[in-house]
């Protein structure tokens, strides 16, 4: 019996659970049936609205800014050159490179030896064409009064040979005395003719020795200042550089011993393209005298100076492009010849113009700007100058309009934005250093790495050191010094 009644309740659970899968089944089958009977319903579709930095445009006057690329020169740079030959017997102290020199110090100086017996020699000259002036003045003196004496007699002669004439006349003389008498008037006229030529062979001689001395004279300057060309002085305050020369060497004439530059009148050579050159160009085609800003990297610090456009290039030069400009370098501390510098010029200023960021323009020259209900819409503007991260535009319509200061793909006319102008004014603000506090390890380092850079001026050096000791220092100067580490 208990078997039975366990094997009839077996049977009773299995058939209880055959019948919920089946009806499990049925129930899954129904909803499936249902779900692919539904018609599929798209949620309702949402307006996407993207936030964007916007900036107020306002039209004002602007002065844009050229920038360009240089070399520092010297506008007076002197090749100190022999001008004699001959050994060299003495030298100025600070005659190395780098040596500074003041005008009119003696900086090399020649053995005289030779050039002391060549102004003997010449002095000798002189004096022998001296002696020859004075004796051809005696000899002409001479001859003029032999000349005087000559004329005396043949005077004479001619009132005898008068008074033949006459006497024959009345018939008291002979024919042979008026023939003896005029013989010897012309005798004594031919005299006269000889003493004529003997002053003028007086004066010749004169005029020869006057040659002579002047040749002399000549020769004798000639070696008096061989002889002061054995000194080489300084013509002007400078520092030398390219020395190649010791005290006991030969030196050949015109040979180039050093190079004498002048540190305090410096200008910078940059060349511009021939459209930038044409602005800095006033209505009569001259270069305006256009302020400039001189900027040298200098291990981690700015060398700064002004300066005033000089003048350009007189040709474009062999396998060049646009006009070399000169600037006039006004305060020139901490510069050299020869360095390699950025130049900011200060163009003209311009009226009416708008400055944004560059990422506000795409390539076709249009902005975004807020029209109704804060949606977009797109202005074509003029873009007049690029000044780095900003640029100049002209266009009337923005005056007072906001402008979307960064453009994407996703932004266009049309599209619902939401404007945040905190983030735009620190977009643009954002060429502006950053300022750090720093921990004092950090401050401690940074101050040795410039106390031991040895290539860094020492005006310079203290400025960055003071600037290290403020509470909060540039992001831009920490940058540079820990990139010109070792260096």
């Amino acid at each position: 019996m208990r078997f039975l009644r366990h094997s009839v309740m077996g049977l009773f659970l299995a058939g209880l659970t055959a019948a919920l899968l089946l009806f499990a089944l049925h129930l899954v089958r129904s909803a499936v049936q249902e779900s692919l009977a539904e018609e599929r319903r798209a949620p309702p579709a949402r307006e996407r609205i993207f936030a964007v930095n916007v900036v107020t445009a306002t039209l004002g006057e602007e002065r844009p800014e050229l920038v360009g690329f240089g070399h520092v020169e010297s506008r007076r740079t002197l090749e100190l050159r022999a001008a004699v030959s001959g050994r060299v017997i003495a030298l100025a102290d600070g005659f190395q490179d780098g040596g500074r020199v003041t005008a009119g110090d003696t900086l090399v100086e020649i053995d005289k030896a030779d050039a002391e017996a060549a102004l003997a020699r010449a002095k000798a000259d002189m004096m022998d064409a001296e002696a020859e002036r004075r004796d051809a003045g005696r000899a002409l003196d001479l001859a003029r009064d032999e000349l005087e004496t000559a004329q005396m007699q043949a005077d004479l002669q001619e009132r005898a040979y008068q008074r033949q004439v006459d006497l024959k006349t009345r018939g008291v003389g002979t024919e042979a005395a008026v023939e003896a008498a005029e013989l010897t008037a012309t005798s004594a006229r031919q005299s006269v003719i000889t003493r004529r030529q003997a002053v003028s062979q007086g004066e010749a001689r004169i005029d020869q020795a006057q040659t002579l001395v002047a040749r002399a004279q000549i020769a004798l300057d000639e070696a008096q200042r061989d002889l002061e060309d054995t000194t080489l002085t300084a013509p002007f305050t400078g520092t030398l550089q390219s020395v190649n020369l010791v005290e006991g060497r030969l030196v050949s004439a015109n040979e180039i011993l050093a190079e004498l530059v002048d540190p305090n009148q410096l200008e910078v050579a940059f060349r511009v393209s021939t459209a930038q050159y044409a602005r800095l160009l006033d209505d009569d085609g001259r270069l305006i005298p256009a302020e400039v800003i001189v900027t040298l990297d200098a291990a981690g610090a700015d060398i700064r100076a002004t300066g005033r456009l000089a003048r350009a290039s007189g040709a474009v030069g062999d396998g060049q492009s646009g006009r070399l400009i000169y600037a006039r370098v006004e305060d020139n501390a901490g510069f050299k010849p020869g360095d390699f510098v950025t130049v900011r010029v200060q163009e003209p200023a311009i009226a009416d113009l708008i400055r944004l960021p560059a990422s506000a323009m795409d390539s076709r020259q249009t902005v975004l700007v807020l029209g109704e209900d804060d949606r977009l819409q797109e202005v074509p503007v003029e873009l007049v100058r690029r000044q780095g991260d900003e640029i100049l535009l002209r266009a009337n319509e923005l005056e007072g309009r906001q402008v979307v200061t960064g453009r994407t793909p996703l932004l266009g006319a049309g599209i619902k934005v939401r404007p945040l102008t905190k983030g735009a004014e620190n977009a643009l603000k954002a060429a502006d250093p950053d300022l750090i506090e720093l921990t004092e390890e950090r401050r401690a380092t940074l101050k040795a790495i410039v106390s031991d850079n040895g290539q860094m001026p020492s005006d310079v050096k203290t400025r960055v050191l003071a600037e290290l000791d403020q509470p909060k220092v540039p992001a831009a100067l920490i940058s540079r010094i820990e990139d010109n580490r070792g260096g």
